[in-house]
């Protein structure tokens, strides 16, 4: 029997048992004589991964069956058993002591959509409306939280970094105020291009840093004004991200301090309060993007009564293993998020947010990876992790809650290798390193590269900030190293030409409706993809190295201080 007859009988049996515990599944079936094999070096293997079994697994976890893989929703528990079964069938054993499950903790908070935020500008109200104007949210799980006439200021990235001699909030006192600020960091719009890392985005571009160094000031509100290019995305994002259920980790699992109000304001509506104020907003950016900026009081007040829905539960990350045959404390970790936006009901038109590319195709890809090692000859000397987090799309939580509740130490991970958004446009002569320049590993996946006659190359859109937008980034504060890539956009058939109408036609479905799969996915690219992770993966789990990053690098203190005694980067 073919893995593609056992995948669909999978999926076939949680639909019949209304999501209850599948039975355990039929043992892994023979190596295809057909599978596909990297050339011949070294390095060379046999590898097993099929992209017609890869096909299969993405067309069922996007399917409406599992209602946008939603946390905390029937989606959810069809998509971990479903996952579960799946490495069941591999062969995997249970990843977190005799359970494939991690029960991670969430604080489910729902916004009223009929909320209105008041500005009072020049002493005059200006009232913005949910998901036109504004979207606004609170991390504090109470299901009531007034603002009334809080202060707003103007306070241009909401940098605070010491190491380039950059603050923006000019150490005042910020209690009960209203911080105002853009989206991406300084040097994102600024002339100088040595301005923190010109148009890349650093760390301090991500909305996630400026929500919390805001609580950390002791504001009361933060909003975030947006626009297309320093965000990445349209508004249409913004406002579907931010509808529906927003999770939280518990204040116990993050104890982050936390905005009683947090949200984003569209470019019009900014428009209105810096005009209202006496400001431009584009002279804004211009003097936001230069040294010595200071804040801005806007002669603007904020008023809201946030009512929200809230509800304490439990949403799962899934984890499998192989064990080591001789390092069996050591592992290598695979990754990816199984969640999505889910079932947005009540919306006119598809409601179910399938989230096909994103990102049933990275967990669809981390399967095929482990049916590929449990298939090998010999067995790896480390063992591999194969984990399928939940709520990245709130946050990266449940890589977050993983970090900081570990089933192998951090100091015992050589290296992680997470998968999210994989490219179903066709074979490319590119190989994307998502924040290329990071670490060893790096080294290691160009040898892959260079059988597969492919360049590695760096993200398109450094400005994106990608790097720190999925779940490897927990890792990678941690000191851990992590690789995030996927094929690029020079394709083998079309070119650079076909890769960026490939990409264009995919960010139009990004956190939409339409993320679902479509007629004319090639999947031969993603199989070479896959190979080549896997083959990063194997080398490491047959050996004895420690990669670590490059020198310079922000993340190398943390694995440097882990490591001592284990000369991280070398095969000691």
């Amino acid at each position: 029997m073919s893995r593609k007859v056992l995948i669909g009988l999978a999926a076939g049996a949680l639909a019949l048992a209304g999501c209850k515990q599948a039975d355990t599944p039929a043992p892994p079936p023979a190596p295809d004589a057909a599978a596909a094999t990297a050339p011949a070096s070294t390095h060379a293997f046999k590898s097993t991964i099929e992209a017609d079994d890869f096909a299969e697994m993405v067309k069922t976890l996007a399917s409406d069956e599992f209602e946008g893989r939603g946390p905390g929703s029937v989606g959810e528990e069809r998509t971990i058993e479903y996952i579960r079964a799946q490495m069941q069938r591999i062969g995997l054993q249970p990843g977190n002591g005799d359970s494939y499950f991690q029960d991670v903790p969430m604080v489910e908070t729902t916004a009223d959509p009929s909320t209105k935020l008041t500005l009072t500008i020049d002493g005059k109200p200006v009232e913005l409306t949910f998901g036109a104007d504004m979207v606004v949210g609170t991390r504090t799980g109470q299901a009531q939280v007034s603002v009334k006439d809080s202060p707003m200021v103007f306070v241009g990235y909401g940098v605070d970094a010491p190491e380039r001699g950059w603050n923006d909030y000019a150490d005042q006192d910020w209690t009960g105020k209203t911080v105002v600020m853009f989206v991406n960091d300084p040097g994102f719009h600024a002339q100088d291009e040595k301005l923190f890392d010109g148009k890349k985005m650093t760390y301090y571009g991500r909305w996630t840093y400026k929500f919390e160094e805001a609580a950390r000031k002791g504001a009361v509100a933060a909003l975030i004004v947006h626009d297309d290019a320093g965000a990445s995305y349209g508004w249409d994002v913004v406002k579907n991200s931010w509808s529906g259920a927003q999770y939280d980790l518990p204040a116990s699992d993050d104890p982050e301090p936390r905005l009683p109000v947090q949200g984003w304001l569209t470019a019009d509506a900014a428009r209105k309060l810096f005009a209202g104020a006496g400001l431009d907003l584009e002279d804004a950016y211009k003097k936001a993007g230069k040294a010595g900026f200071t804040p801005v009081p806007l002669d603007a007040t904020l008023s809201v009564d946030l009512a929200s829905s809230t509800a304490n539960k439990t949403s799962r990350n899934v984890i499998g293993v192989l064990p080591g045959k001789s390092r069996a404390d050591e592992a290598v970790l695979y990754m990816a998020h199984w969640d999505h936006l889910g079932n947005h009901e009540g919306e006119e038109g598809d409601a179910i947010y399938n989230g096909a590319i994103d990102n049933a195709t990275g967990v669809a890809g981390i399967l095929e990876i482990a049916e590929a090692f449990a298939q090998q000859e010999q067995p790896p000397e480390r063992s591999v992790v194969f984990v399928a987090v939940t709520l990245e799309e709130s946050g990266l939580l449940g890589s977050k809650y993983y970090v900081a509740h570990p089933t192998f130490p951090l100091d015992k991970i050589a290296g992680v290798v997470n998968l999210d958004a994989m490219s179903v446009a066709g074979r490319s002569r590119d190989f994307v390193v998502t924040g290329k320049g990071n670490s060893e590993l790096e080294d290691m996946l160009k040898t892959y590269a260079d059988q597969q006659e492919r360049v590695l190359v760096q993200e398109g859109n450094t400005a994106a900030g990608y790097y720190f937008r999925s779940d490897h980034f927990n890792f990678a504060k941690a000191g851990v190293p992590a690789l995030y890539a996927k094929g690029g956009s020079d394709l083998v058939e079309g070119g650079t030409e076909a890769g960026k109408a490939a990409s264009a036609d995919y960010a139009k479905r990004y956190h939409q409706p339409s993320d679902e799969v479509h007629e004319g996915w090639r999947y031969d690219g993603v199989v070479e993809d896959l190979v080549a992770l896997y083959g990063v993966g194997r080398d490491l789990a047959a050996g004895d190295r420690w990669p670590n990053w490059y020198a310079g690098n922000p993340f190398k203190a943390a694995r440097d201080t882990m490591m001592t005694g284990k000369q991280a980067g070398s095969t000691e």
